[in-house]
């Protein structure tokens, strides 16, 4: 117990400070509304009720898509990719990979996997112990397997896969919004901050650092959102892109790409109506998806795996 603590004492100092990020943006986020609609709109109310109408519809829509990502839990493994009791049990026990992997592929021969590891073999992790689904990975972070990894996002303290994906991106595109109508309706004022026709009150600092943070964020957020947009187009996570996943035919980053439409339904769903909204439309369960390689792989289509023939 005395050797457990330090390591629990720091597991729980490191989930706190993983805190930081979502605060400090929060913090931002909680100036910003300030302010706006104090400092820039309500004290100078005229033509602002328009520009207050605005600003609210964008500021409730990121916090909205903000929330849903930070708090959606990472999607895992059903019990199906756990190994049966006795299984795992000899394979704990055998130290030799090549039997380990007998015993993986006879657990996998009724599970719908299409992928690989680099060398041909099981997608097995060790932590969590289970057989990794289609584009399942381990998040150190988290410490589980997230179905339809993409990456582990330090400003939302949360992994940003299939449960949450579609949320992320809206959280990218509302917020992009947020910075772009601030920076636009600021521009103004700030301009009359350097030719000194503002009057001589706080809000003139506030005018100037709320210009110069939409747009810092702006130009950040465009970069990141327009990588993400171009992966949905290509039905890539960001693990995909930078590893193509391996298919029984080899590595193919072209392997889950059905065509642009689809793959654009894949994140946000069939329905249109429900695209902009942050909740959950996404087509599938996690667990399985489409390729284009199932028609042309025979084997494939019957969604069994088999271990190679032994040549020796």
């Amino acid at each position: 117990l005395l050797a457990m603590a330090p390591t629990h004492v720091l597991r729980c100092c490191q989930r706190g400070l993983a805190w930081i990020p979502v605060i400090f943006i929060a913090l931002v986020v909680c100036w910003s509304y300030y302010a706006y609609v104090v400092e820039l709109c309500i004290c100078n109310i005229g033509e602002k009720i328009v520009y207050l109408i605005f600003f609210h519809l964008s500021f409730i829509m990121f916090v909205w898509s903000y929330w849903k990502t930070i708090f959606t839990n990472p999607a895992n493994p059903s019990k199906e990719f756990c190994l049966p009791k006795a299984e795992k049990e000899r394979y704990e026990k055998e130290e030799r990979p090549e039997s380990q992997q007998e015993i993986l592929w006879r657990a996998a021969t009724s599970l719908p996997l299409y992928t690989r590891t680099g060398a041909g073999a099981i997608r097995y992790c060790d932590r969590c112990q289970v057989i990794k689904p289609d584009r399942c990975h381990h998040c150190s972070a988290c410490d589980m397997c997230v179905l339809k990894m993409d990456h582990h996002c330090p400003w939302v303290n949360n992994c940003v896969g299939f449960s949450n994906y579609k949320f992320f991106i809206l959280f990218l595109a509302y917020s992009l919004v947020y910075c772009l109508f601030i920076a636009a309706t600021v521009l103004q004022y700030f301009i009359k901050f350097w030719t000194n026709e503002l009057p001589d009150t706080q809000a003139k600092f506030h005018v100037l650092f709320l210009f110069f943070v939409a747009a810092m964020f702006c130009i950040s957020i465009l970069s990141l959102f327009s990588y993400h947009l171009w992966l949905v187009g290509k039905n890539r996570s960001t693990i995909e892109a930078f590893r193509a996943p391996v298919f029984r035919t080899g590595s193919d980053k072209n392997g889950f790409s059905l065509g642009f439409r689809k793959n654009i339904a894949q994140v946000f769903g069939d329905q249109k109506k429900y695209w902009l909204l942050p909740v959950f439309t996404s087509q599938g369960d996690g667990l399985t998806f489409p390729t284009r390689l199932v028609t042309a792989d025979a084997e494939q289509a019957t969604v069994t795996l088999q271990p190679e023939p032994d040549k020796r």
